[in-house]
């Protein structure tokens, strides 16, 4: 199947895109005691690169275009933005989803505002990533709200809309950015709800595979799928024991047996050692990945 060709929003309405990294990812801890969630890798790749990627395929980068938050253990986002992204240090607690994007009104300054989870993994068989979600502004004409989606199990289900579970993107009209203050909220009461309420919300359809990698069980699905059923292993690890089904990143060292893990850059595993389906970060932190 062939993937759809993107025609971006309609004549005269102009996007940017805001990457929400300022999350603490407490269900991840203790792997985000070390580590936003947002450098948390994913097929030895950090979701944050993932995110910023993928909106550069579709023709969003640079900071006059892309801006990220940052908050939690900022300094380490900051530091891996660079001169990627406008970035917005948020002092103390994190300013939550409509916060975030609020504190960046000055910023997105009268344009439509493509709004994506750094903690989302999507991949599609049939399409790259930035293509995959270029649905989301086909012919926007700048006024709705949009929301990327996947088919609930139980369309009645409560965080559910119109039937759908939110897949970590939406896209936001200017009118309804200009009015979010720079304080604690989220999108979902603040923006999300009254749209749909006033029939100005539309869901598009996502049709890959998507995990929110907010819990150990979820990270290491995410994992799982990007490495294949033959698993990946950085060209500068280094293996000695076995490992299958696993993702094994840069500088890493198993002298053990691995099936079914993640093994963070840097991290080891000794040669006594037989682990599974979980994730080992360092030399000693081992976290089960039970759903």
């Amino acid at each position: 199947m062939n993937a759809p060709t993107p025609t971006g929003p309609a004549a005269g309405v102009e996007v940017c895109a805001v990457v929400l990294a300022a999350g603490e990812g407490t269900r991840l801890r203790p792997l985000t005691a070390r580590v936003p969630k947002a450098l948390c890798p994913v097929g030895n790749v950090a979701l944050l690169d993932r995110a910023l990627a993928r909106l550069a395929r579709l023709g969003l980068s640079g900071p006059d275009r892309v801006a990220v938050n940052a908050c939690y253990l900022g300094e380490q986002v900051v530091a891996r933005v660079g001169d990627r992204a406008h970035l917005s240090v948020e002092p103390g607690s994190p300013l939550g989803t409509a916060g975030g994007v609020g504190r960046l009104r000055d910023w997105i300054a009268g344009r439509g505002v493509l709004v994506g989870n750094a903690d989302a993994y999507l991949a599609d068989p049939y399409a790259p990533p930035g293509v995959d979600v270029a649905a989301l502004l086909d012919g926007w004409d700048g006024r709705s709200v949009r929301l990327l989606g996947q088919p609930a199990d139980d369309p009645t289900a409560p965080g559910t809309f119109h039937g759908h579970h939110f897949v970590g993107f939406s896209l936001l009209p200017w009118r309804l950015v200009r009015d979010l203050p720079a304080t604690f909220g989220d999108l979902v009461r603040t923006v999300w709800r009254p749209a749909e309420a006033a029939g100005a919300l539309t869901v598009v359809p996502y049709r890959g595979t998507f995990y929110d990698t907010g819990t150990p069980g979820d990270y290491l699905a995410a994992n799982l799928h990007a490495a294949g059923p033959d698993g990946l292993v950085d060209r500068s690890a280094t293996v000695t024991g076995r490992a299958t089904r696993s993702v094994v990143g840069a500088g890493a060292r198993v002298d053990g047996t691995v099936d079914g893990c993640v093994v963070w850059p840097g991290a080891s595993v000794g040669a006594g050692e037989r682990l599974s389906g979980v994730i080992r970060a360092g030399a000693d932190l081992t976290v089960p990945a039970a759903r």
